[in-house]
């Protein structure tokens, strides 16, 4: 049987009730009520919406969060049982201890860094997760793995699972937007933000205050009544077009993207433009820093705000980009020269950050809004052979939470005396997306998806709540 939809003049005139009807319907369908399969949470939230901040390469736990005395007291010493270990690139030399000092910070006297004076002041509020591993010692599929708890490509994300579950709070904007940093993509690039095998519709926006969603602009010889009449006949004949073909939940879905795309065209200019800041903000944040890299990344951090501040759902912030011929020029990938690789992306996180934490707290976001920060893997404590950077090192990193739902000033698991390896309460991306999906009312378990005769979920067969860090 043909489906095709013909407008006709008779047509018209015979569907134009129910046209008009579906009119009225399509301007109700915003993405949360799309999907019939979409999920509620599963009992009261503890956060409504997510920041996720990701510093791709593999930042350093042992040389930003996880303070080690023994590395500083059997520096340039064989690390004991490693001396002929080969990791990532290659063999190993001695223990290297952190070129920066590590420095108490807030009432819990937590010991971080000295490179991040500005996120120190927030680590009363944090709760680290010492104990982190992963499945890989590659940063492509480490970073899918950290997004999406699979290290191959074509499973959805967790903002995209994440989307899936608990829709839209904002019918004008897209419920996941992905700010990318001004260096580019992060390894395997917007696979870390794909939808998988979930609708196209669950899948995250790309954008940066550096590059806004294009081809937004109406044409400057449409007039405003011409855009409305276009718009109220594209919804007559989709609606007689989806008439024709009932249940069709991927047709539904592009409908609904095109109508999200017009809205856009209202909102997101509005969004994105960061002039409407005052001074004191963008003095906060440092988007006017000499440093060009630090005003970029601090411009997407108030744009992060400024999405979230209109309900967006989900939010990923990235820090850096993927690799480059040059170790840790453009991420967090120090295999050669840590000390002045770090010296130059320390500056460029520290401060931006810190100030999009502060504004989030001050404005009572913090509320609503749980802030996770992730990077793919750690480094080794000992320093590479013939170099005076690190290796990559799956077997231990740290990541941390803030925010709705989250105890602050709490560490959770353990590495052992040098960093080398997570030796209590040992965690992985399942417990970890599973604790985030728990705080935003949703049990990891429940939340399924059929697909390939198999109802697949974020956190695979796997993952456990770490109560610990729950408020």
């Amino acid at each position: 049987m043909n489906h095709t939809y013909e407008l006709t003049r008779r047509s018209l005139l015979a569907q134009m009730t129910s046209g008009l009807t579906g009119v009225a319907i399509s301007r109700l369908l915003s993405p949360e009520l799309l999907a019939a399969s979409t999920s509620r949470p599963h009992f009261a939230p503890k956060a409504k919406q997510v920041l996720q901040i990701f510093c791709p390469g593999g930042a350093s736990h042992v040389d930003l969060w996880d303070h080690k005395p023994m590395l500083e007291k059997f520096h340039d010493t064989p690390m004991p049982g490693g001396e002929q270990e080969v990791t990532f690139q290659g063999k190993n030399g001695n223990l290297m201890r952190s070129p920066w000092a590590f420095v108490p910070a807030g009432q819990s006297g937590k010991m971080i860094s000295s490179m991040l004076p500005h996120m120190s002041k927030h680590v009363d509020e944090m709760a680290f997760i010492h104990s982190m591993t992963s499945r890989t010692n590659t940063h492509g599929p480490g970073c899918i793995y950290m997004n999406s708890c699979f290290t191959r490509e074509g499973f959805p994300s967790a903002g995209s699972w994440v989307s899936y579950a608990l829709g839209s709070s904002n019918e004008n904007l897209p419920t996941y937007i992905a700010i990318q940093d001004v260096r580019g993509e992060p390894p395997n690039g917007k696979a870390n933000w794909g939808n998988g095998f979930l609708s196209a519709q669950y899948q995250a926006v790309a954008m940066a205050a550096q590059q806004p969603l294009r081809n937004l602009a109406k044409p400057a010889l449409v007039t405003p009544e011409a855009e409305i009449a276009t718009r109220d006949f594209l919804n007559l004949i989709n609606s007689g077009h989806a008439a024709a073909h009932p249940g069709n939940d991927e047709l539904l879905a592009r409908i609904a993207a095109h109508e999200l795309a017009a809205k856009m065209q209202m909102t997101a200019p509005a969004v994105s433009d960061l002039s409407s800041e005052p001074d004191h903000v963008h003095a906060l944040y440092g988007t006017a820093d000499s440093n060009k890299l630090k005003a970029a990344y601090a411009k997407n951090c108030v744009l992060a705000r400024r999405f979230l501040e209109q309900g967006v759902r989900y939010v990923s912030l990235y820090c850096a980009s993927r690799a480059s011929a040059v170790d840790g020029l453009l991420n967090w990938d120090a295999h050669k020269t840590l000390k002045a690789d770090y010296e130059r992306h320390c500056p460029i996180f520290d401060q931006p950050t810190a100030a999009l934490l502060t504004d989030l707290k001050q404005r009572g976001m913090l509320n609503d809004v749980v802030v996770v920060w992730c990077t793919e893997f750690g480094r080794m404590p000992t320093h590479q052979e013939g170099t005076s950077g690190r290796d990559h090192n799956p077997d231990a990193f740290t990541t941390w939470m803030m925010g709705a739902g989250i105890q602050g000033g709490v560490s959770h698991g353990a590495t052992d005396d040098f960093g080398r390896r997570s030796v209590v309460d040992v965690a992985t991306a399942y417990d970890f997306y599973a604790t985030l999906l728990h705080i935003l009312g949703l049990d990891h378990e429940k939340l399924t998806y059929y697909h390939n005769g198999a109802n697949r979920r974020l956190t695979d067969v796997h993952g456990h709540v770490i109560k610990r860090i729950l408020a």
